[in-house]
């Protein structure tokens, strides 16, 4: 793999896209430095080894130039973080910021601005590449969250770095998490998809079938397979128009020899609220009033017991509707069940926002193999997609 190892960054000046996207508050005091921390290792490599580093991010969706998207905000955390000052300009390609860049001495950092405050870095434009790679003279990819974009600073600028580019160690690490479950896993490998539309995992579940030997489907997206088998589901959610793709899902699996586990029973409410009436009911036989919103007690120990089998595990998506303290059982539960499974010797990957944000809130992100940093980027990399900021480095 193009990793930073392969490389040499004695007096080389790293260009570096990260994700500092991070979520900021009212006063532009950042809320959660999850992504600056992750970039570190990178920065901290390149400097130790005699180099110097230009990082570029964005920050939000701005139209145009917008003070509140700023990444002028994030600078005395990230120097908190990296223990040292950090240089900032105001632009992001041009004589100002070549004059700042060209400038810097091994072992300083630069910060640009938000880069897009330009149009054409979502359009990949070329010129606009071109200009950024004049920033540096290694180019490095560390922002797996944007790896699934083609724009100018994650994809198109690479050309412009024939031999120096390389992945920094989160995506390095990002790339390999995901190669773990999809190919090098030690078996038997367990997915676990969650979240409410089985629409939106149907390529996942078409692309993984072939490579796990059990498969979880809980969350809302399980109603649409019970229905589909003739159970009633009361008001729970489902997507009638896919019923027909959940029986041939269960049929290929069959087919292929994969164990697929749907939940038997659920905790439902009479309406979507976390103080509604709580009851547990068979999943077949939910009443017309009430709808499910979170695993019952026998699934959790089903799951369970199918989690402890397991040597890898992937999980992708909640089996309820966790945001609510009184429906956030089942997911709780599980997380619980990967988490001792994963002292036991299996490797856990969490991803895709969901899960991620429920190990967060549950505080077992330091207790799983790895919690990925890309939603969008985790989900098409499961599909079997390559990403374009993945396939620039290794062109």
């Amino acid at each position: 793999m193009n990793s930073l190892e392969n490389l040499s960054f004695d007096q080389e000046r790293a260009l570096i896209r990260v994700d500092f996207n991070v979520p900021l508050d009212d006063n532009g005091n950042v809320t959660d430095a999850t992504r600056i921390a992750a970039a570190l290792p990178t920065i901290k490599h390149i400097l130790a080894a005699g180099g110097s580093c230009v990082l570029m991010s964005h920050l939000g969706r701005p139209k145009g130039n917008d003070p509140k998207l700023s990444l002028s905000q994030i600078v005395s955390t990230l120097e908190q973080h990296l223990g040292q000052a950090v240089h900032f300009c105001d632009e992001v390609v041009g004589e100002k910021a070549e004059a700042q860049a060209l400038a810097l001495q091994p072992g300083e950092v630069l910060l640009l601005e938000n880069l897009r405050f330009h149009e054409e870095e979502t359009k990949g434009d070329e010129a606009f590449s071109a200009a950024l790679a004049k920033l540096g003279t290694v180019y490095v990819n560390d922002a797996f969250g944007t790896a699934h974009r083609a724009h100018a600073s994650t994809t198109i600028v690479a050309q412009f770095f024939s031999r120096k580019k390389c992945f920094g160690h989160l995506l390095a690490g990002e790339i390999e998490a995901v190669d773990k479950v999809m190919t090098s896993g030690e078996k038997p490998v367990l997915a676990i998809l969650g979240g409410a539309k089985v629409s939106s995992k149907i390529t996942i579940i078409e692309n993984i079938l072939s490579k796990v030997d059990h498969l979880i489907i809980g969350g809302g997206m399980a109603f649409t397979f019970i229905k589909a088998q003739g159970g009633a589901i009361g008001k729970s959610i489902c997507e009638d128009d896919k019923m027909p793709l959940a029986l041939s899902i269960l049929e290929q699996a069959a087919k292929l020899g994969v164990k697929i586990h749907l939940p038997v029973d659920v905790r439902a409410g009479q309406d979507f609220s976390n103080d509604t009436p709580q009851q547990v009911f068979s999943i077949h036989k939910i009443p017309s009033d009430w709808e499910g919103m979170d695993a019952g007690p026998e699934t959790e120990k089903i799951f369970d017991a199918v989690v402890k089998q397991a040597k890898t595990i992937l999980w992708n998506g909640p089996l309820g509707v966790f945001e609510f303290p009184n429906f956030d059982t089942g997911t709780r539960a599980l997380g619980d069940s990967i988490v001792t499974q994963t002292k036991s010797g299996a490797f856990s990957l969490v991803g895709g926002g969901d899960s991620v944000a429920a190990v967060k809130l549950f505080g077992l992100e330091d207790k799983v193999s790895y919690v990925s940093t890309g939603g969008g980027a985790m989900l098409e990399s499961l599909e079997g997609k390559t990403l374009p900021g993945i396939a620039a480095i290794l062109a």
